[in-house]
């Protein structure tokens, strides 16, 4: 495959995991916890797809998505959102800023690989 994967995550043990599963699946795994330098991380090597927490220090996952999708540089970059904070309006918000698809934390990793494999694919 040789496709990257950048994932804004602070949480260790969720950063290890993802890290884990897709990079035993073939895909080269960025990590980055820090929500207020995020979009700058991404436009320096844009990934094929990212991994987006909601709540990040320095920045919310909504802010960057909002950032993203204004960007024409990065507008297209599928964004997977991730959120223990699965209410409607969350999500809701999610769509209204264009994420490409929402998740809910706790997620399985069969869930999580399928849908990366899906997002990269098109």
């Amino acid at each position: 495959m040789g496709k990257r994967v950048l994932v804004i995550e602070d949480e260790p043990n969720i950063i290890e995991a993802i890290s884990f599963i897709l990079s035993r699946d073939g895909w080269t795994v960025h990590t980055h916890a820090d929500g207020a330098s995020a979009n700058a991380k991404i436009r320096t090597t844009p990934p094929d797809l990212v991994i987006l927490d909601v709540m990040l220090p320095g920045k919310s996952g909504f802010d960057i998505l909002r950032d993203l999708r204004a960007d024409d540089e990065t507008a297209s970059i599928p964004v997977l959102m991730l959120t223990a904070r699965g209410q409607t309006r969350d999500r809701e918000m999610a769509q209204r800023l264009g994420v490409t698809q929402f998740m809910t934390k706790p997620f399985s990793n069969a869930e999580v690989l399928e849908s990366v494999r899906t997002l990269v694919a098109g």
